[in-house]
């Protein structure tokens, strides 16, 4: 194999690695660049962990999809998403292409992952929470143009987002599903506001939705959110997923039911049957 193109795992900013001291004669072991933004929108800059592929050179004319990773700090899911992304498009796997992977460090999660609440209890519980429609414009405006200017990228752009993080990216599907072509969301936190957003339709006849757009919903056995009325998060995704096959036949939508993984074990394996059954590897000759 190959070795991956790389950055100083302490410099990722991992609390435990940066105080690592080194044995005598050994050096970090790289695994991306760490870039920064500086955003207008939020008015703050934010940190971008990035993961360029095997063979990546900025003098050639080759370019690659992006992964677009919520969640994507080196103490959240940025390490172990790539090397999913990195193992599933080696050529004798071939579930993916080779991509570029950004991952987008948080500073507040609850702010930017949620849309205004209408529970009064959850308002005062989590004050900073309702500015999704920030971020959904800071993802639209300022980071796709950033990366799209200074990385080699295709026009394909895929989102990860898990949990709160996946109630963000259906937020994005269901009102800007032009910002990406393929959307993978893992036990989406479709309670919030009382599941409010299960109401939200797609417009059928919106010919904004890029053609051929794919989802992967994928959840676990989870269980009983409290709530008024308490939601059990399979039922509200299986919801998710019927709404969005019927509303717009441009986009084909894969529901995923892992019985045997709960919210804390999902990622991995979601991550697995969706780089599988999205089928986005480019066919071989």
């Amino acid at each position: 194999m190959k070795n991956l193109l790389l950055i100083w795992l302490c410099a990722l900013g991992l609390t435990a690695s940066a105080q690592i001291k080194l044995p005598v004669g050994t050096k970090p072991f790289v695994l991306g660049v760490i870039d920064e933004l500086q955003s207008s929108i939020l008015n703050e800059k934010r940190t971008l962990n990035i993961y360029l592929p095997d063979g990546y050179n900025a003098a050639d004319t080759t370019r690659y999809p992006v992964i677009y990773l919520l969640d994507g700090s080196a103490d959240e899911d940025f390490i172990h998403v790539v090397g999913l992304v990195q193992f599933n498009s080696f050529e004798w796997i071939n579930r993916l292409p080779k991509s570029i992977v950004v991952g987008i460090a948080n500073v507040d999660r609850r702010r930017d992952f949620t849309y205004p609440t209408t529970v009064v209890k959850d308002q005062k519980a989590y004050p900073t929470t309702g500015k999704s429609a920030n971020f959904i414009s800071f993802l639209g405006k300022e980071l796709q143009p950033y990366i799209e200017t200074k990385y080699k990228t295709t026009k394909s752009k895929t989102l990860i987002g898990e949990s709160l993080g996946g109630l963000f990216a259906t937020e994005i599907l269901l009102k800007k599903p032009e910002l990406f072509n393929n959307y993978i969301i893992v036990s989406p936190s479709l309670w919030w506001d009382n599941g409010s957003l299960l109401n939200e339709k797609l417009d059928p006849s919106a010919k904004a939705i890029p053609a051929n757009t794919k989802v992967y919903i994928g959840v676990g056995k989870e269980g009983v959110i409290p709530g008024n009325p308490p939601r059990v998060m399979e039922v509200d995704a299986n919801v998710l997923a019927d709404g969005v096959r019927t509303a717009n036949k441009n986009i084909h939508v894969y529901f995923d039911y892992l019985p045997e993984e709960n919210h804390a074990t999902i990622m991995h394996q979601a991550l697995m049957n969706a780089f599988k059954l999205l089928n986005l590897a480019p066919k071989k000759d």
